[in-house]
């Protein structure tokens, strides 16, 4: 593997540890049987509180029937989101929706080409095939 090969893989690595984190705390079976400085030091050490309170409640597993943490973990993680709740950093979802991007819907709509699907030439394999006959009848 080339060094700019594992320079890009290193980065996406590094970028995708959260996501990394959230699904490894996801998969482990034995969840109810973790403690909470389990879960913060060990499995998700980058995910905030808040994260793995919102991942821990909204965990449901209707395949395997798995159980998400215990309600003592739970009302820990509650009790330390009510100390952070001055603290602006923690106080972050990492699924939360941005409202700071700075364009509107306007302004990719206006952006767009409109492009008329009747001046696009059908390809050969399309055109030759009964079964796309449909796209061949074109409102004039």
């Amino acid at each position: 593997m080339s060094s700019c090969s594992i320079e890009y893989a290193g980065s996406s690595w590094e970028e995708l540890k959260h996501i990394r984190q959230a699904v490894g705390f996801l998969v482990i079976h034995p969840k109810p049987k973790k403690t909470l400085k389990e879960i913060t030091n060990d499995l998700c050490p980058v995910l905030s509180i808040q994260q793995l309170y919102r991942t821990s409640t909204m965990y449901w597993d209707d395949k395997y029937g798995t159980h998400t943490v215990s309600s003592e973990v739970i009302s820990s993680m509650r009790i330390m989101m009510t100390e952070d709740s001055n603290n602006a950093v923690s106080s972050s979802f990492l699924l939360d929706d941005d409202s700071s991007i700075p364009f509107s819907v306007d302004d990719i709509s206006k952006s767009m080409t409109e492009i008329k699907v009747m001046d696009v030439d059908m390809p050969p394999l399309i055109r030759e095939n009964s079964g796309f006959s449909f796209l061949h009848q074109r409102k004039d």
